[in-house]
Parts: C-alpha cells; structure tokens; sequence
C-alpha cells in the first residue's frame, strides 16, 4: 500500500550551515516541487490486501496529524517591552539567598586563608573576635555585593556589630577585594571544558568514553570445560564425605559390640 504523501528523511541540523528561510509566496508551485530525491520508500503494512481495504483503516491513514498548538494572538509590541523590561531596573547587589529552614545555624560560605589569620593575629589585642565572627562578616559583605561594592553606612545595616569592629573588618575587606582585583573573595565551583562544539544537539558534558550499558557474555569452550571440572570435583568431595560418614559409623558400632561381648563375660 502507498499514498501519493511524500515523507522526508529526518535530517540532522548543522550550526555551520545556514538554513534556507522562504515566505509564503516565495515557495515554488505544486507541480514544480513533486520530483524530490529525499523521499522515502513506503514500508509495508504487514497487514493482507482486504484488511488494508478497511473503511477505518483508509480513514485513519487518510487523515492528517493534528499537532495542538496554542493559540497565537498579536500583541502590542511598545507596551509588552516596557512591562517585561522596565526602563527604572538596576542589577541588584546580590543574588536570592536562602535561609535555613531548621534551628541550625547557617554556616557561611568564606573561608578564612593564612592573611586572614594573620590580621585577626594582628588585631587580637584590640579587637576580640572570633574566626567564625569574622568569617559571617566577610561572607555578608561579599554577598552583597555585586559589581558596586556597599559602602560603610551599608556594611553597618548588614553586619549589626559595634563600629570599631565593623569599621576595622570593612576596612580589610576592601583592601582585599582591591589586592585580589577579582570579582568576588568566595570560593566557587568550577566547571572545566576545553572549546565549545559545533553540534547543536550536545547540552551536557561529552564522555570522553563511550558509556557500555550491555555485557556479552560468550559461553566459549574453556569456560565448559572447567564447569566440568568443578563439577567432577566436587562430586567426588561428596562421594568421599560419604566413606567417611560410613567409616565412622562402622567405628562406631564395633565399640558396642566390644562393649557387649565385654558385659556378657
């Protein structure tokens, strides 16, 4: 059975090539676009004839796929823009930070380094605070701040600490935040990855071996034979279980006759 539908070969997408785009009245006559080399031979049914013949079955083949899609409707492309994107927005300080939903205490995420040690060393007999006290402080001031460092009348509102030590922590954390020249003093997670590929099917990580799922098992000769062998081998540990089960039965008895014959006189 054959319909006079063409299907085409799926064809794999190549970001290297650009893909024709045509509009509605660019696209060739009917006539013109039968003869196509990418059609596919139709497959059989595996079904007979008069089943093909079927008035349900023709019904189906007949009828298109209906894809449901949602409705498109025209929107007012000023207005949409100004609401997803308002003019008044500005790239906030920090990011979403979730608290701890239980009693336990939220442990911060810097960590303290060998400077930081040595200036808490330094100040030891002028301030008293404590490397997890100053760890907390670092990690809210580097939290909030994005790309715009906050400045001391901020750092007062986060850190609720007395002034000399806020002042004196603020102080160091700006001094190294401008040593360090880098974005942010916490520690993150990196990803490594050589190039970008060309394929626009790959979204993860490649494997740089091929993942093997199934294992082939071959029951070749060498593995029969020593099957054989445990086998034989164990039927004999069995038969010699079995002698000497029977020797010492054997033993046994003649420790009751002795012990008879013994009575007796």
């Amino acid at each position: 059975m054959s319909t006079t539908k063409l299907s085409f070969r799926a064809r794999a997408l190549d970001a290297a090539k650009p893909m024709a785009v045509f509009m509605a009245h660019e696209l060739p006559d009917l006539p013109d676009f039968t003869i196509i080399n990418r059609a596919v031979p139709q497959m059989p049914t595996g079904m007979e004839k008069e089943e093909e013949t079927e008035h349900h079955l023709q019904r189906a083949i007949v009828t298109g796929l209906i894809i449901p899609t949602p409705e498109v409707f025209q929107v007012d492309e000023a207005g949409c823009y100004s609401r997803c994107y308002p003019g008044e927005w500005k790239v906030p300080r920090n990011l979403i930070h979730m608290q701890p939903f239980t009693m336990e205490q939220d442990i911060p995420d810097y960590d303290m380094d060998s400077d930081d040690e040595k200036w808490i060393n330094s100040q030891a007999g002028k301030l008293d605070i404590t490397p997890l006290q100053f760890e907390e402080m670092m990690d809210r001031l580097e939290k909030n701040s994005g790309q715009t460092v906050v400045t001391l009348n901020e750092a007062k509102s986060l850190l609720k600490q007395d002034n000399d030590y806020i002042i004196a922590v603020y102080d160091y954390w700006l001094n190294k935040r401008l040593k360090m020249a880098s974005f942010s003093l916490l520690k993150t997670e990196k990803f490594g990855g050589t190039g970008s590929s060309g394929n626009p099917y790959i979204a993860f990580r490649r494997r740089t071996e091929k993942m093997q799922t199934r294992k082939h098992r071959k029951n070749d000769e060498a593995s029969y034979e020593k099957m054989l062998k445990l086998r034989r081998d164990l039927s004999r540990a069995l038969s010699l279980l079995d002698m000497i089960k029977k020797r010492e039965k054997f033993k046994r008895e003649v420790v009751h006759f002795g012990i008879e014959v013994y009575e007796k006189r």
